[in-house]
């Protein structure tokens, strides 16, 4: 069983930055971000293969963040530059037992709890 903790988030004007970690306790072939406004559904953000470190994001963030990992440490990062409001989520990290890029919750094996991002205006 693979535990996944979120750090990182917070409360950030229009045009900052933050940077989300997510350690994991074990050794998983491809991890991803995703979030969750209220009232909406669960949407992909970006996603990572861990051995190859292939990337592939969410339209909406192209450009503005960026997904890497560290193999040492077992944690994945999520760099988010020139947020805006709508980037307002709880963002939780997942990780899957096999490799491949994946933009549906659905295949992903494993978890974190969440962390709260809030973006003013």
């Amino acid at each position: 069983q693979v535990q996944l903790v979120e750090s990182g988030g917070g409360l950030v004007q229009a045009g900052g930055s933050l940077r989300l970690s997510c350690a994991s306790s074990g050794r998983t072939l491809a991890m991803g971000w995703f979030r969750q406004a209220p009232g909406k559904e669960r949407e992909f953000v970006a996603t990572i293969n861990w051995r190859a470190g292939s990337t592939y994001y969410a339209d909406s963030v192209k450009g503005r963040f960026t997904i890497s990992r560290d193999n040492a440490k077992n944690t994945m990062y999520l760099q988010m530059n020139s947020l805006k409001p709508e980037d307002t989520a709880v963002y939780y990290c997942a990780a899957r037992g096999q490799p491949g890029l994946r933009v549906r919750a659905v295949e992903y094996d494993y978890w974190g709890q969440g962390t709260q991002v809030t973006v003013s205006s």
